[in-house]
């Protein structure tokens, strides 16, 4: 009898002239966790979307057990018991957890026994991994309780094969060793076979059992994890030319404060207060990290020094001039900024990369003359800019809002990291700057963020990724409820403390 929950054979997918997938197998143990890796762009979506029925493989089989089976759709996924959980939430947020409970099956009746649903629920959710309270909003749910309430929504549907795909990355360090152990438990108790798509190199070699590499579209290698290390993985998935070398922090004498933000308090989109008071001083030549949970005014903090949202009391100083966020202030300070989401805050969808990498300086020579845009001047800086960034595809005409994320990412950082025609950098803010990033890539920005540090920026880096944080940081802050709960160094930082104050559970603020 096969120890195979799903084998997928020789999967092949085309898009026009690109061959995303090439040929490429994969086998998943029942019982067991098998992590997929790769860089951006080697082909892990396309996989994954081709067994759960979003695309149609144009060769290759996918068999479960083994049996080959024809999956048009993911209804056809569902009902052969294959799950998904997708890097971003899929909730409905006005409702309660019940309510996304029982709207996720596929087949409802047309009326609804609410009393029945809420008592088979309880019954079923008391043997679930987590435990979420059914009548809570899930506007009212942390991140944390969210992904739980994703996998948990899955379980339920009976599923034998889940798919989860970056289930960690709203997580603190905690929730993330919780949500992995429980779902290590699950395999070994009940049968339960995972494929976890993740960039975390310490969660494949904690979690996983098995591990495949594509590069390229291609396969790049399996091997029970057992038997691999780091090194081993990160060679399959960039060729034998990787190496890991640390990042050059040069020792920085005492420097002026260049960012001085002093009592900052500011307003969400309905009016609360997002941020309360805050005060933070960032020098020349450091790096000042700000961890958290999604959700807890970072966004907010990033929006009102981006010149994207109005504070609502206090004042923020830079190179010792009050800053408001225009655009003339920006320019005159040396003001960089990478905001979230950088498609929707930094960029306009249907202009060019082009159009989008001149927008700091579209108005000044080369790019405008006598009042004139010089495109060609513009599209010849600009296709520099996406040679030195690695930006795909490498055309300057290509509309922004047709880059996948990872691609308009380094757009942007090209724009607010690339050519400065001799302006000094002096502030630079950056939030989750390698997001939807590989980790070769990751490693490239990380040396262009500590080459700014060691410039004499002064750097604020806003970050979800504790790891990001810990790897960059001078110093560390960690942000709850819109406030600074805790300070310290990375020599100093324990991840299990800050994740407690991360989530809100550290006790009173101090510093480390």
């Amino acid at each position: 009898m096969s120890n195979l929950a799903l084998e997928a054979i020789n999967v092949s997918k085309r898009f026009g002239e690109l061959r995303a997938l090439d040929r490429v197998s994969l086998k998943l143990a029942k019982g067991g966790i098998h992590a997929l890796l790769g860089e951006n762009g080697a082909g892990k979506s396309t996989l994954v979307k081709c067994i759960v029925g979003f695309y149609t493989p144009d060769e290759g089989e996918v068999l479960l057990g083994e049996r080959q089976q024809t999956i048009a759709n993911p209804r056809d996924a569902h009902d052969l018991g294959i799950g998904m959980v997708y890097q971003h939430f899929t909730l409905i947020p006005n409702m309660t957890v019940l309510e996304n409970l029982v709207l996720a099956r596929p087949h409802l009746p047309a009326v609804i026994d609410w009393k029945k649903e809420r008592r088979a629920i309880g019954e079923r959710m008391a043997r679930m991994p987590f435990q979420l309270p059914l009548d809570a909003s899930v506007n009212h749910l942390a991140a944390g309780e969210k992904q739980k309430l994703e996998i948990v929504k899955q379980l339920l549907l009976d599923v034998k094969v889940l798919i989860l795909d970056e289930p960690t990355s709203v997580l603190t360090p905690d929730e993330a060793d919780e949500v992995l152990g429980r779902i290590r438990d699950m395999t070994r108790e009940s049968g339960l076979s995972v494929l976890i798509i993740t960039h975390k190199f310490r969660e494949v070699m904690t979690y996983a059992d098995d591990v495949t590499v594509l590069r390229r579209g291609k396969h790049a290698g399996s091997a029970r994890v057992s038997d691999v290390d780091v090194k081993g993985l990160a060679e399959m998935m960039v060729g034998s030319e990787f190496s890991q070398t640390a990042l050059a922090r040069e020792a920085v004498a005492e420097q002026p404060v260049k960012l001085d933000i002093a009592g900052l308090s500011v307003e969400d989109d309905s009016g609360m207060s997002a941020i309360h008071a805050l005060s933070l001083k960032v020098k020349a030549g450091e790096i000042v990290g700000i961890a958290g949970v999604s959700g807890n005014g970072q966004r907010e903090l990033v929006e009102v020094l981006a010149g994207q949202r109005p504070s609502a009391g206090g004042e923020i100083r830079v190179m010792g001039e009050v800053y408001a966020g225009r655009r003339r202030d920006l320019l005159r300070h040396g003001f960089h900024c990478l905001p979230e989401e950088p498609l929707r805050n930094a960029s306009v969808a249907r202009m060019s990369v082009a159009e989008n990498l001149a927008f700091r300086r579209f108005d000044q020579a080369p790019f405008s003359v006598g009042g004139f845009l010089r495109r060609g001047a513009m599209a010849v800086a600009a296709a520099r800019a996406i040679v030195d960034f690695k930006v795909r595809p490498p055309t300057p005409d290509t509309p922004i809002g047709d880059l996948s994320g990872g691609n308009v990412q380094r757009a942007i950082l090209a724009r607010e990291l690339g050519e400065r025609q001799g302006r000094p950098m002096n502030v630079l803010v950056v939030a989750n700057p390698c997001f939807g990033l590989d980790f070769t890539a990751v490693a490239e920005i990380h040396g262009r963020i500590m080459a700014a540090r060691n410039a004499g920026a002064a750097v604020l880096l806003v970050s979800e990724d504790l790891d990001e944080i810990l790897e960059l940081s001078d110093r560390i802050h960690v942000m709850s409820a819109g406030r600074l709960v805790y300070e310290t160094t990375p020599q100093a930082a324990e991840p299990i403390v800050i994740g407690r104050h991360m989530a809100g559970h550290g006790g009173e603020n101090h510093v480390h």
